[in-house]
């Protein structure tokens, strides 16, 4: 399964990893955030609910993951990578960008639409 990002006119999908975390976080879905930047790597927006917690968790990431980090209740995108880590408890990864994730490579804050393609 797919999302479509819609940003700035652009449209970005991405492919859905299956996991208890991902399944949930579909049920947001379609969700539009304010995604802030962080550290000039990542975009990343509050959901309105926390969602599973069930998906495996990582504390390295890759240029295009979406991810859900848990005590925020947040989900990110990673679009640059810096070489930190990420602290505990480690990220989950829900998607991977498909395509043109340098879109989020903005400065500051950004809206953006989630929806699930059927």
């Amino acid at each position: 399964m797919k999302i479509r990002l819609i940003l700035n006119g652009r449209v970005i999908t991405a492919t859905l990893i299956d996991s208890e975390t991902t399944r949930d976080f579909i049920a947001l879905l379609p969700l539009t955030l304010t995604m802030n930047d962080l550290f000039g790597r990542e975009k990343f927006g509050h959901l309105p609910r926390s969602i599973s917690e069930g998906g495996e968790r990582t504390r390295t990431y890759e240029i295009g993951d979406v991810i859900y980090w848990s005590p925020g209740p947040d989900v990110a995108i990673y679009y640059r990578h810096d070489g930190e880590g990420i602290p505990a408890p480690g990220i989950i990864v829900i998607a991977k960008i498909d395509s043109s994730v340098e879109a989020l490579s903005l400065p500051g804050s950004v809206r953006v639409t989630m929806e699930l393609i059927k």
